[in-house]
């Protein structure tokens, strides 16, 4: 049960330090982010910058390149 709960406590540590370095990596670009949202149900950050740059942070810290086509629809 301890294994668990040490699983749990680092995972997050790793996605809020991974946050700030996407955040200082965009701010040393001089990049405004106009939005970061934790998702509770996901435990998923989204970071948007613009419509070109949208990052993605899952609770394991690996970051990514939120791509276009993940929000397209098949209609």
């Amino acid at each position: 049960m301890s294994q668990l709960r040490n699983r749990r406590s680092t995972q997050p540590t790793r996605q809020a330090l991974a946050c700030v370095r996407v955040c200082q990596m965009l701010s040393n670009t001089y990049r405004s982010i106009e939005l970061f949202r934790f998702d509770d149900q996901t435990g998923v950050v989204f970071i948007f910058v613009n419509e070109e740059l949208q990052i993605i942070v899952p609770a394991n810290g690996n970051w990514r390149f939120l791509n276009a086509t993940e929000f397209s629809s098949n209609d």
